[in-house]
């Protein structure tokens, strides 16, 4: 929100500790100095509420969030949507709230002090359009994926420690083999322990099959909502680039990726922006460990299909292997320039192309 012929000195700082049943406000002046705290209901009678009261202590210049894409995802929306200025705050380092102690008004007062002191400057994602849903989708794809694979392990234990004459029946079939097998089996008197084997196959192996029939069908749900997404459209003509990672590229930018505004920090959201660790006469980098893992994963997975068939990089790898540098290294400044390709596409309409 604009402030029009308000004086500097009467502008207020707000800091919210968000929370599943309430979110705990705090409010400061220009110079830091502490106004008031309060706690509000997380309903959108709650927001319009927080709003209000943080209005009657002066012009707001800013509005600092911890736990903007959780707990105050729904304040983040309304505050957006009422011409706010929000910001995402990173929760306090655990050595501050050892000096300082913890509490949900220390935490609001923490971040309404990280917006004023410009640590924290991140815009959140405003969850309002295509991407979101893909992101929720993506969300129920992926626990699919995750129980499928633990349904599949289920079945070759089961299959390994089954009486003989059983797992000799079934240890050589292949998964969509002993799927399909033990969907059929008819079990008898579950006082046998091969029938109970039987019968716990074959309720693991039903479940097996409806987790693929539902990830199936998130696949054909989600390709068009990729597909037609004008960013998704761009990023999917990107060599190595399919409608798995596109997705995951699009909700780690979200529905406004101009919040990223250099290329540089899309690298350190990604993961892949190598951090100094200099010391003395000794001059390097570490790997990046932090930023989010999915779109590191993403950038990786890329990586890799342009090492095995796209002959520019399979160029550029052979020639920093004849310098010096190791496989990991080479993966590495692959995904920097990987990045840097991806962030363009989400934030213009042409691509170019780079190793």
């Amino acid at each position: 929100m604009t402030i029009v012929g308000a004086d500097v000195a009467s502008w207020v700082t707000v800091g919210v500790d968000t929370h599943r049943d309430e979110h705990v406000a705090a409010v400061l002046d220009a110079r830091g100095g502490l106004l008031a705290t309060a706690s509000f209901p997380t309903t959108p009678s709650g927001h319009r509420r927080l709003e209000e009261w943080a209005q009657r202590h002066g012009p707001i210049e800013a509005i600092g969030l911890e736990g903007s894409g959780s707990w105050g995802a729904g304040l983040c929306r309304h505050l957006v949507a009422s011409g706010h200025h929000v910001v995402d705050v990173d929760r306090p380092d655990r050595r501050s709230r050892h000096k300082a102690g913890k509490s949900d008004t220390l935490d609001a007062i923490a971040a309404a002090r990280a917006v004023q002191a410009g640590t924290a400057a991140g815009i959140p994602k405003s969850r309002d359009g295509t991407v979101e849903t893909i992101r929720v989708l993506r969300l129920e794809r992926r626990s699919a994926l995750k129980a499928r694979t633990q349904a599949a392990n289920q079945l070759h234990n089961l299959v390994a420690t089954a009486p003989d004459e059983l797992r000799n029946e079934l240890r050589t079939l292949t998964l969509t083999q002993l799927v399909a097998r033990c969907t059929r089996f008819r079990p008898g008197n579950l006082t046998n322990p091969l029938e109970g084997t039987k019968h716990a196959l074959r309720g693991i192996a039903r479940r097996h099959h409806h987790l693929s029939d539902e990830i199936d069908d998130l696949d054909t749900t989600l390709a068009p909502l990729i597909s037609n997404h004008p960013v998704g459209a761009r990023l999917l003509t990107i060599y190595g680039v399919g409608p798995d990672t596109a997705g995951q590229l699009l909700v780690t930018a979200g529905d406004n990726p101009e919040r990223l505004r250099t290329e540089s920090t899309f690298a350190h959201l990604c993961g892949v922006a190598p951090l100094p660790a200099s010391s003395g006469q000794t001059h390097h980098h570490r790997l990046n460990r932090g930023g989010d893992r999915q779109a590191n994963a993403a950038l990786y997975h890329i990586t890799l299909t342009r090492l095995r068939w796209h002959p520019a990089t399979r160029a550029y790898a052979q020639r920093r292997t004849t310098q010096g540098l190791s496989p990991k290294d080479i993966k590495r400044c692959l995904k920097r320039y990987v990045a840097r390709e991806i962030y363009r596409a989400l934030t213009t309409t042409t691509t170019t192309c780079h190793p």
